[in-house]
């Protein structure tokens, strides 16, 4: 044989076996499906009531589980937001101590014939227990003067002339405190860099 015609051979060979797979995909097809109840075979009451009963079984235990699903889903929401409004509560309350002392101090500053020395250590103590409070919820400043600047501690205002050729690339003033709660920065320390 020539070589076109074992061509023509081979091709027509292949295109009878995809039929013949084809046709045994198909009928495969009608096979399963004869073993599985259609809905309408149920509907009718041809299928078997042992697969009808399998199948209330299954759809009852899907529901249930989605609607158990759904419900947990609601309550964590409920209690996420339950828990962000009432997240600085402790906070607020151990606050208002060193609000009442606020509020005594500027009753003090009314009266007239109050001492300013008096008056000043009465300012202190109310702040050094505002300091101490924040402290002991996480709260710690952190000093910048003289440090090397640092992008990922330090917010620079400005860059002046450094006064002597150490404060160069260092902080020379701190305009506003950083501070870092629990050991993670809330705030970038505002600073005057030396050039």
């Amino acid at each position: 044989m020539s070589e076109d015609k074992k061509q023509e051979v081979s091709e027509e060979e292949i295109k009878t076996e995809a039929t013949s797979d084809t046709q045994e995909v198909e009928g495969g097809n009608d096979a399963e499906a004869q073993n599985h109840p259609t809905e309408e075979a149920c509907a009718e009451g041809q299928a078997e009531p042992k697969a009808v009963d399998e199948l209330a079984v299954m759809t009852d235990k899907y529901m249930r589980l989605n609607a158990e699903f759904d419900n947990v889903r609601k309550r964590n929401a409920r209690e996420r937001v339950e828990l962000i409004q009432t997240a600085s509560k402790e906070v607020i309350m151990d606050l208002l101590d060193v609000l009442d002392d606020c509020n005594r101090t500027e009753e003090l500053l009314q009266n007239d014939d109050i001492e300013v020395k008096a008056l000043k250590e009465g300012v202190q103590l109310v702040f050094n227990k505002l300091r101490k409070t924040l402290e002991n919820k996480g709260l710690s400043a952190f000093d910048s003067k003289g440090e090397v600047f640092d992008v990922e501690l330090h917010e620079a205002l400005t860059e002046i002339p450094a006064p002597k050729k150490k404060l160069k690339g260092k902080v020379v003033d701190e305009i506003q405190k950083g501070y870092n709660l629990n050991g993670k920065l809330i705030r970038h320390a505002k600073v005057v860099v030396g050039k």
